[in-house]
């Protein structure tokens, strides 16, 4: 009976942490709301139940959140406003662990543009032609350098 009354208030203690995080989180994510210039918040690393929590609120509120980091201890959730949602390039960087940077990402897109434009170019003019992709000669130019054949050719004289 004793156990059973440890057992009770713990689970009681638990319940009454949830609904008081819960509760902080819900204050957060409402002064988030509130905040204009920031379309993105990060939280500091919580648990796995802590993190559904948050991502429940967020829900109710009509934002839309995800979970990052590797491991148990570092991972945090990011909350968007709808109007702000991420690209899945943005929710690359994350999960890579890098800050999102719109500036390099534009950067970024731009240079694939590029190579992909080119790519194409190179596909209009066609297959190159047939033949071999070096000459001979410059395989043996090492040994026989660039005039040795012509002096000798030079030279030569036929079988009398």
């Amino acid at each position: 009976p004793e156990q059973a009354a440890r057992v009770k208030k713990l689970q009681e203690q638990e319940k009454r942490q949830k609904v008081e995080f819960r509760k902080r989180m819900e204050q957060e994510v409402s002064q988030f709301i509130q905040a204009t210039g920031e379309p993105r918040r990060r939280f500091q690393p919580m648990n796995k139940i802590e993190r559904s929590i948050l991502h429940d609120v967020a829900e109710v509120a009509g934002l839309t959140s995800f979970s990052f980091g590797d491991d148990e201890d570092s991972r945090y959730v990011m909350v968007f406003k709808k109007e702000f949602a991420p690209s899945d390039e943005e929710l690359e960087a994350y999960r890579r662990g890098e800050e999102w940077d719109p500036a390099r990402a534009e950067e970024r897109r731009r240079l694939r543009e590029l190579a992909a434009q080119q790519e194409e170019a190179e596909l209009e003019r066609g297959p190159a032609p047939p033949g071999p992709p070096t000459d001979y000669k410059d395989k043996y130019r090492h040994l026989i350098g660039c005039e040795a054949a012509k002096a000798a050719a030079r030279t030569m004289e036929a079988n009398k």
